[in-house]
């Protein structure tokens, strides 16, 4: 691996000029290499940030002015809506669609997950790139390993860079890439927005393996859904074919809170994307926009014969 630059500062030439790199809230040699490397895998230039939540902050606040509305596909990360909740104070309003479907008249940004987090629906990306407003895919869950939006239209694509990209529970960042980003780099560099060179460094190590990581976590997934779509105690399965997120109801809440209190091999815990597979109620988070019994659940990379036998044994329990 690169070795990490943790300098803050940098000396000024000979001249008394500065460099490249002169002070790290502008750039820094180790996240310089990592936007580098992810751009290029995603067909664009990327911005890093703090975490994925500050990356879609960012963007956000660059992009738009007060009044402008944000048209976000319905069922998509929790998050991103309370995020758009929070800058309603500041004159920005958010109404949800069907993804599925074209976006909105009258909205200045369209907001897409692919696939969405947890009810797993993939957008009308030929559709939404229709609309005048400028288009963001969030492709957290399907990686640039199964889409790269940029070649499909859209304008930006944002990473929760935690999840897949990092791959190992332990990188908090987030990644904006685009054709055109001098406006939201200079807005993270005014706002202070600045991520730290030791996720970088992260990033870097989780893009060497991303592609057999996420081409493996998909095989299980897909083996792991049909298997789950066959048990009796099962209600609906959620998939759309590629990546490592499914998500799939029990009878009530009660009967997902057996279940995910009972693995042995699965951790019950929150996130996704690691190689280690981690199973939750989302109700807890969600409260009633996801069904009581709604699980979901991130593939890791063991072997999948192992994690069906500890679905199954706890499946008895719902």
């Amino acid at each position: 691996m690169e070795p990490v630059d943790r300098a803050t500062i940098w000396p000024y030439d000979e001249r008394g000029e500065p460099g490249d790199f002169y002070y790290s809230r502008y750039a820094s040699p180790t996240v310089v290499e990592a936007e580098a490397r992810l751009g290029e895998l995603d067909g664009g230039e990327a911005v890093l940030f703090p975490s994925g939540s500050a990356a879609g902050t960012a963007l956000v606040l660059s992009l738009l002015e007060p009044g402008d509305t944000i048209a976000l596909a319905a069922g998509a990360y929790f998050g991103t809506g309370v995020i758009f909740q929070a800058l309603a104070k500041w004159g920005l309003r958010y109404v949800e669609f069907d993804q599925t479907r074209p976006p909105p008249d009258g909205v200045q940004l369209v907001w897409l997950e692919a696939p969405s987090n947890p009810f797993l629906t993939m957008p009308d990306l030929e559709a939404a790139v229709a609309h005048p407003a400028p288009v963001v895919v969030d492709s957290t869950v399907a990686t640039p390993i199964h889409l790269r939006p940029l070649e499909h239209g859209a304008d930006f694509a944002l990473h929760s860079v935690t999840k897949y990209l990092g791959g190992h529970d332990d990188t908090l960042l987030g990644a904006v890439v685009g054709r055109d980003v001098a406006e939201l780099r200079l807005f993270r560099t005014r706002t202070g927005i600045s991520p730290a060179p030791d996720p970088a460094w992260l990033l870097l190590r989780g893009l060497k393996t991303l592609e057999v990581r996420v081409r493996r976590q998909t095989e299980t997934a897909i083996d792991l859904a049909e298997r789950l779509r066959a048990h009796p105690k099962v209600v609906h399965v959620r998939y759309p074919g590629i990546g490592g997120l499914i998500s799939f109801d029990v009878a009530d809440g009660a009967a997902a809170r057996r279940v995910e209190t009972s693995t042995r091999v699965v951790v019950n815990a929150t996130s996704l994307g690691g190689v280690t597979s981690v199973m939750e109620s989302r109700h807890r988070w969600e409260g009633d926009r996801v069904p009581t019994g709604l699980l979901r659940f991130s593939a890791g990379l063991e072997d999948p014969a192992v994690l069906w036998s500890d679905l199954a044994q706890a499946l008895e329990r719902a």
